[in-house]
């Protein structure tokens, strides 16, 4: 992760549905959560990331694997309808309450090289476009590519709303607000 300060706040998830999700997740399963091997990676899964904090799995710590359903959970809170855009994945988050995202400086999750699709979101929940967004090999222009690439999407009026996910497993990883 790049220490540059963003110009668009990543939101991780927020904390009463971290509360929901460490009970019973959006696809209305119970939490399974276990410890983290020593290597950071929990299981034997590839993606090691908490949607709570925005910052890697630390050996050691408890997390779950749960499923999410961002757009959801913001329409509930907007009164949008997202309709059939409306979906859920995977996300990684402590199976416990936890301080959220502490001193996370920059745009979590940009490795170099990996791949991103912002999808962007009009007041009703309709997704209104997208952009595939490839992190930059430099890690010090991680920070300029996505302001960069957000200033284009929220150059929409319409815009409401940017998810921004992995290309390779369609993984949540942090939104964006328009004001």
């Amino acid at each position: 992760m790049t220490t540059y300060s963003p110009t668009h706040r990543p939101l991780a998830i927020p904390p009463a549905a971290l509360k929901e999700l460490r009970d019973t997740d959006d696809a209305g399963r119970p939490i399974e959560p276990y410890t983290a091997r020593e290597d950071g990676v929990p299981m034997d899964c590839v993606g090691s990331l908490l949607r709570c904090c925005l910052r890697d799995i630390r050996p050691g710590e408890r997390v779950a694997l749960v499923s999410y359903a961002p757009l959801r959970r913001w329409a509930a809170e907007t009164g949008a309808r997202p309709g059939a855009y409306d979906e859920q994945g995977p996300v990684f988050v402590h199976a416990e309450e936890c301080g959220g995202p502490d001193g996370v400086e920059g745009y979590p999750f940009a490795g170099p090289g990996a791949l991103r699709m912002l999808r962007r979101y009009n007041a009703d929940g309709q997704i209104i476009g997208g952009r595939l967004f490839e992190v930059p090999e430099a890690p010090e222009s991680a920070g300029e590519a996505f302001d960069a690439a957000l200033d284009e999407a929220f150059s929409d009026p319409r815009v409401k709303l940017v998810h921004i996910r992995a290309v390779e497993y369609g993984c949540f990883h942090f939104e964006v607000r328009g004001d």
